[in-house]
Parts: structure tokens; C-alpha cells; sequence
């Protein structure tokens, strides 16, 4: 996390294992965009998420992907930087729950981004593809079908 930047949340998400050890959780994540305005444009028009404008120090925009209380996790966007040539930030990949993967395989193309993985079968799990947005960071989105083969 960079200094000034808004904090996840006050509240701490770290527990004891079974084992005794700690279990810790994915709590926040950003997306690193070439284009902000661009990348907010596309995952609003995708996946219906809201951005807010922070009002520090930086430009930030902080993403709620859904409503408090409900699973999953919010996260930030911010303009892509290098600390050094040619260094620039790597990232997880996340995965977005979707209720139908080819409609949403659709709504990317049709808003600038690309399917990198076609749509393959998890097995008992569900569907799953990986794609790239319109600032070229990569993502997945599964459709949970525990019937799937």
C-alpha cells in the first residue's frame, strides 16, 4: 500500500488457523491502469461496479463491487506507474464471480477487452476465462455450474 492511500477497512480480518497458525485473507485489491477514466468506464460497463473519486493526495478511485455484508471484496484503481525503467507493476490475478460467463465474454469484447483463455470447463466447479481489460491487466471470471464437465 502506498503512504496516503485510503486503508481497506478499521476492522482486522486476521484469524487463527485450526493448526494454530494465522490464516490471513485477500482484503483489498487495485487495478494499475495506463487510462484510469478508461478503466473506470469498462469495469462499470462490464460489471456494474461503483467508483468514488478519492479525495487525497493522489489520484485514486476506490471500488465497491458490491453491496457491504455481501461475500467478496472491494478494491482501488490508480494510474500506472514505473518506480524504475521498465518496472512496472505486476499484479494478481482476481477472479470475478459471473452468473453467465458467455454473456459476459460479450460485454468485454464489446467494451474494449479481450478474451485471453476461451471459456474451459472446471469440473464440477463451474466455467472459467481469462481476460485482459482495456489497460492490458488480466483477470478471470467464473460462472459457479457444479454440474459443468
Amino acid at each position: 500500500m502506498v503512504a496516503g492511500q485510503p486503508a481497506c477497512s478499521g476492522k482486522s480480518r486476521i484469524r487463527r488457523g485450526k493448526g494454530g497458525g494465522f490464516v490471513l485473507r485477500v482484503v483489498h485489491f487495485e487495478i494499475h491502469a495506463d487510462d484510469p477514466e478508461r478503466a473506470v468506464k469498462f469495469y462499470k460497463n462490464v460489471f456494474k461496479w461503483e467508483f468514488k473519486k478519492w479525495e487525497g493526495p493522489m489520484d485514486y478511485w476506490l471500488i465497491m463491487t458490491g453491496p457491504s455484508g455481501e461475500p467478496g471484496i472491494d478494491g482501488g484503481l490508480m494510474k500506472r506507474y514505473e518506480k524504475e525503467k521498465g518496472e512496472r507493476i505486476n499484479s494478481y490475478v482476481c477472479t470475478i464471480d459471473v452468473p453467465d460467463i458467455d454473456d459476459f465474454t460479450k460485454k468485454i469484447k464489446d467494451n474494449g477487452g479481450k478474451i485471453v483463455m476461451k471459456k474451459n470447463s472446471i469440473p464440477k466447479v463451474g466455467w472459467f476465462a481469462y481476460c485482459r481489460d482495456t489497460e492490458g491487466n488480466f483477470f478471470g471470471i467464473m460462472q459457479n455450474n457444479p454440474s459443468a464437465t
